[in-house]
């Protein structure tokens, strides 16, 4: 578990995450829609004093190992062969905001785990979609991908979102569009 401020240990751990554009929407009409990182300023600002300490996937270096937690927190989240989570329900359109440490232990709902969604896929379209082949089964290369967004060929994938998480067949409803995904591709393009 987590250490709390004071050096003890945190009794249970709340994962705190977004999924697809109902988020976005939100944060449109909020105060940090204006000026720099609006994402980790709304987090910081929604999650504060909701618990005895919370952490974020920004805190750092060194960072937290938030997606370890989450599978702990959700046995229904696996890696992906892109190496972010996939949920069988809203695929690759989810995010971890933040951490809620408790001092205590809490009651929690059990979920049941779930196969991957992956390992029934067979074609791994996501892994055909990159212009420059950028994701392997061997990583995610994001020098090539970085330096592929800052040329004109790059514009579709900076315009519409990462082409190979949009290949991925789970979830699309889910998925991040217009500003929501300029505004991601963006801030990875400046790394």
């Amino acid at each position: 578990m987590p250490p709390l401020a004071d050096g003890g240990a945190a009794g249970t751990v709340v994962m705190v995450g977004s999924v697809g554009q109902p988020f976005w929407a939100a944060l449109q009409s909020a105060p940090e829609s204006k000026g720099p990182d609006p994402i980790d300023r709304w987090s910081a600002r929604m999650l504060a004093g909701l618990a005895d300490a919370v952490l974020f996937p920004f805190d750092g270096p060194p960072y937290h190992p938030f997606q370890r937690w989450a599978q702990r927190a959700d046995p229904m989240l696996s890696p992906s062969p892109l190496g972010i989570l996939i949920h069988p329900k809203f695929g690759l359109w989810h995010a971890l905001r933040g951490a809620l440490l408790f001092r205590g232990p809490l009651e929690l709902p059990l979920v049941e785990p779930r196969p991957s969604p992956c390992d029934s896929c067979e074609a791994k379209p996501c892994l055909l979609a990159c212009p420059v082949g950028a994701f392997s089964t061997s990583g995610y290369d994001t020098v090539s991908c970085r330096s592929y967004l800052r040329t004109l060929s790059g514009q579709p994938c900076m315009i519409q979102g990462c082409q190979a998480r949009l290949a991925c067949p789970v979830g699309r409803q889910h998925a991040y569009h217009g500003s929501h995904a300029q505004h991601l591709m963006r801030a990875f393009a400046r790394g």
